[in-house]
């Protein structure tokens, strides 16, 4: 009989503060219509009179793998726009323009892309954001978010991920097949999304790297990452157990004669 792990009910939500409480600067930063980069722990938010215009983290493919990873647009459209511009956004306004890329298709990676970011940008984190005042953002042609609909996507993202499973050691470590494992190996069916991220678990690379290398928003990669750890399919590489405490450092004695002892063996080695 196939055992499968069920993960505990997901918390509930207490009520609509807890989206505001994401963040307390970016919504005052929202309040006041700022323009400029919230900079945080794990991202980056773009913010043109309050709302935001685009989003970056290390743990989200960017938008150029997002349009370039499946013939969506080719790779060297992206690269000569992103040579000619100082952020992907800007890059993706000069496509935009150009009209190498339908603006629907470009307008919906522009803001795959800024949720996925957005979603570890809002990340909890133990570091205080920084905020730079007029670095530059504007509201341009692509599509803008308000800052609400972004805490609030972010808030229905952390709530699916911990339904389908709760523990989110998965999420940043490298991962393992199960079958890696001594013992049999799960039995349960994967699908073909699942598969492509089956077939990629190495023990070293993590979910964002998995995403990059699937040309995929990351949190997507997540929900299919915390499936397969609940399915018994993949795990989290253990961590490495601590080293041993150092031994403590040896007594300096002041025994009298060992101190006689020494000054015997001067005036012997001064002969």
């Amino acid at each position: 009989m196939t055992m499968v792990r069920i993960p505990p009910p997901a918390l509930p939500v207490r009520d609509r503060r807890a989206a505001r409480a994401l963040s307390p600067m970016l919504t005052r930063l929202a309040e006041e219509r700022a323009t400029g980069v919230l900079v945080r722990e794990h991202g980056v938010l773009h913010l043109a009179e309050g709302r935001v215009v685009h989003a970056e983290s290390p743990l989200s493919p960017d938008l150029g793998v997002l349009l370039t990873a499946h013939g969506t647009l080719a790779a060297a459209a992206w690269q000569h726009a992103a040579a000619r511009a100082p952020d992907p956004a800007r890059a993706a306004e000069l496509l935009l323009r150009s009209g190498v890329l339908p603006t629907g298709a470009l307008e919906l990676c522009h803001l795959d892309a800024l949720y996925d970011a957005g979603y570890f940008a809002l990340a909890p984190s133990g570091t205080p954001g920084r905020f730079r005042y007029g670095a530059g953002p504007r509201l341009g042609p692509l599509p803008s978010v308000p800052v609400v609909a972004l805490e609030r996507e972010t808030l229905r993202r952390r709530l699916l991920l911990h339904r389908l499973w709760p523990d989110p050691a998965a999420d940043s470590a490298p991962l393992i097949r199960a079958d890696a494992a001594p013992g049999p190996a799960p039995a349960l069916p994967v699908t073909p999304r699942q598969r492509a991220v089956l077939d990629r678990v190495d023990g070293v690379r993590t979910a964002a790297d998995l995403a990059r290398d699937l040309g995929r928003q990351a949190f997507h990669t997540l929900v299919d990452v915390r499936r397969l750890t609940a399915a018994g399919r993949i795990a989290p590489v253990p961590a490495a157990p601590a080293p041993p405490p150092a031994p403590p450092p040896l007594p300096v004695t002041t025994d009298p004669d060992i101190a006689l002892l020494k000054r015997l063996r001067d005036a012997l080695e001064a002969l």
